[in-house]
Order: C-alpha cells, then structure tokens, then sequence
C-alpha cells in the first residue's frame, strides 16, 4: 500500500509524498525533523486573474508572475531534485519516490473560490484554483516510460489522491492531470514530471467534448455513454487498435489529428482516476507504461508528447455522460520533422493530419517493447 506522508514548505505551500508499496518501513525518513523546508521563501504572492474573451466565451488566465519561473536549469540546481547541502531544493527531504506539491509559480491560484457566473465584455476575477508539480522519481534523468511498475502505480495512485482531493476543493471545476515530455513541446525542467491543474472553470476542449457526449447520452437515452459507443466501434473494427488488457484498451482514434495520437480507455465507464479500483490501477500503470514505450521504440531518439487525463467536469449535467480516458499526442510526423500549428490548425482550429491511423496503429502494434525494470507486485489502494 502506497504511503501517504502530508507536510507543508516554508511559504505554505503544501507538499505531500507518496511512497512506494514495497519501501520497507521505515526505509524513508518523514519524521519533521527530515521534511522541514529550510529556506527563507518569500510570501506567496496573490493570485493572476482571469478575463472573459466575450467573442468566444471562454476564460483566459492572465499570469504574469510566470515570467520569472525557473527555465531549465543545470541538474546540480534543479528544484525538484532531493535537497542536498549545495541544492536546497523543493523536496526538503533527502529521498523520496514519488512528490507531489503546490507549484511556486501557478497559473492558478493559490486562494480558492468561484468566478463570475455570468460574465460579459470586460468580466474579470481572481485567477482561483491550484496547479500542483508530480515528480516521478528523484532521479534527474530518464523519463515516465524508465520507470519500473512499482514506481508507475505509485505515481497513479498520486494521481488518484490528488484528484479526489482537488475535486473537493471550493470553486474547482475540472481537475486535469498531464505531462509534457520534451523540449519541442515547451518543458521548463528536465526533471521526470507532470502536473495537475485545477480549473475555476470547465476549460474548453473539455466544454466541446462534454456538450457532444451529453447530446449523445440524451439521444439513447442514458443507456450508454459516447465514449463507450466509440470504444466498441474501435474495437470492433481493429484496425486502429494498438493494445487490448483485461480492463483497458488502447487505440489511435478514427479521426485522429495529430501524427501520433492514442486514446487510452478503461472497459469500465469512470468519471475520472479516483473512481479506478486497485485492480484497475495496477493494470493502469502496466499498460501505460506500455504505450509510453511504443511510443518510443518509433524513432532512435525519443519523442515529445502531451499526456492529457481527460476527466469528468465536476457538473451535475456534463458528469453523467463523461468518461475517464487519456489522451496521448505527439507533432513528431517523421523522425526527423515535427507538426507546426499553423494557419488552419491555430487561427481555425480545423485539424490537417499528415499521417492515416490505421498506419500509425499497425506501426505502433509492431514496434518491439522492452520489458519492463520491475515486475509489478500486488498492491492493495
């Protein structure tokens, strides 16, 4: 079982450490003598805003502060490393396997509370919600797909604590865990890590999709979900699946718009990670951890992605007719040549893939995994 150890910084933020199932006890140092922050840190400054765009209908986050955030630092300064006498970093202790804290540079937050409900032309508020920083192992190099299953299912069972946990927060809307891998897709640490932002408002990708599954869910009337009707047609039609386990599958979607796109969906309709059962997130972090290698047995160098958890809006009509699933994306189209947002994609929005899905899939099905660091051993969340 995953233990869970709560502290907090020297400015307040909280930071929480989630140790390994097989860690022998007391094989981690959580006393507060070892997870004390040290340094002198600044007060926390008060939250961006965020303004209506009236034309469109959407909020934006405005965060200026972010422009003096830590941008790529050398390993021996990195801030997500243990502490060590010449690194003192945001991980006070010594060791750890997997941290999850409150970023120091947040597009969000850190104060809580709800934003104008019925805003217009020049609405503004308080930029409320919480991003948090998921370092995935202490080690400064590697990435996801080096991790062994051990380490992969601590890492969602964060995920799942962290979800419930924000999900309950005031004025939080939609909870969205994710990781950039990659300099091409804009990463500011080396480090092995992800993040989770937890918006005051239902962002709008997720306001696009969750408006088509509830028009779908109302069509057959709740008798089954979007993205189970579209799960079974994939796997139906196999052409574009990539893998099949006993509770989840895996595919590049019929309309696929980037060159390397691949939805990873469990058999079981959950609004989001917290609902998995333990079963299910044990054979989450193997397969996961599959796909992430598949990925990178494509090229001889490894490829940037985007790994997008696509969770329910926490709203009582969009709720219902959600379900859990991620989303991998990649612009590499060629080993050599990445996808640039244009003209139509940016200003348009009107996707021109440069690759079919069914020779991504058959290409992705091929490729040889390598096995994984550590056999993942019974977990008990």
């Amino acid at each position: 079982m995953t233990t869970i150890t709560n502290t907090t910084l020297s400015d307040g933020r909280e930071l929480i450490y989630f140790d390994d199932s097989t860690a022998a006890p007391g094989s981690r140092d959580r006393s507060a003598e070892a997870t004390t922050d040290h340094r002198e840190l600044p007060p926390r400054g008060a939250p961006g805003e965020v303004r209506f765009d009236a034309l469109s209908g959407e909020w934006v986050a405005v965060a200026a502060h972010r422009q003096s955030r830590t941008h790529l630092p050398p390993a021996e300064q990195c801030p997500i490393c243990p502490t060590t006498a010449g690194n003192p970093s945001e991980i006070p202790a010594s060791d750890y396997d997997v941290v999850v804290f409150e970023n120091r540079f947040p597009s969000l937050g850190p104060d809580l509370g709800d934003i104008p409900s019925h805003p217009t032309w020049g609405t503004t508020g308080p930029a409320y919600g919480r991003c948090e920083v998921v370092s995935f192992t202490p080690e400064h190099t590697g990435s996801f797909s080096g991790l062994s299953e051990v380490r992969a299912r601590t890492v969602v069972e964060a995920w799942a604590q962290r979800t419930a946990a924000l999900s309950a927060m005031p004025g939080i809307k939609q909870v969205f865990p994710f990781e950039n891998r990659g300099a091409e897709i804009g990463v500011t640490l080396h480090h092995p890590h992800g993040q989770i932002y937890a918006y005051p408002y239902i962002t709008p990708r997720a306001e696009v999709m969750g408006a088509a599954a509830r028009r779908h869910f109302d069509r057959v009337d709740g008798k089954e979900t979007l993205m189970a009707s579209l799960l079974r047609a994939e796997r139906e039609d196999g052409s574009r699946m990539v893998l099949e386990s006993d509770n989840f599958s895996a595919f590049v979607p019929f309309a696929a718009r980037w060159p390397l796109e691949i939805h990873l969906v469990p058999h079981r309709q959950v609004p989001d990670l917290a609902g998995l059962t333990g079963e299910e997130r044990d054979e989450l972090a193997h397969v996961y951890l599959d796909l992430l290698k598949r990925l990178d047995a494509l090229y001889p160098t490894p490829t940037p992605y985007i790994s997008a958890w696509h969770q329910a809006p926490l709203d009582a009509v969009l709720r219902p007719a959600s379900y859990l699933h991620l989303q991998l994306t990649s612009p590499r189209r060629a080993a050599d040549k990445l996808k640039f947002l244009a003209g139509s994609e940016a200003a348009m929005g009107a996707f021109i893939n440069d690759t079919t899905p069914e020779a991504v899939a058959e290409r992705l099905r091929s490729v040889v995994v390598p096995a994984a660091t550590t056999v993942l051993e019974s977990v008990n969340s």
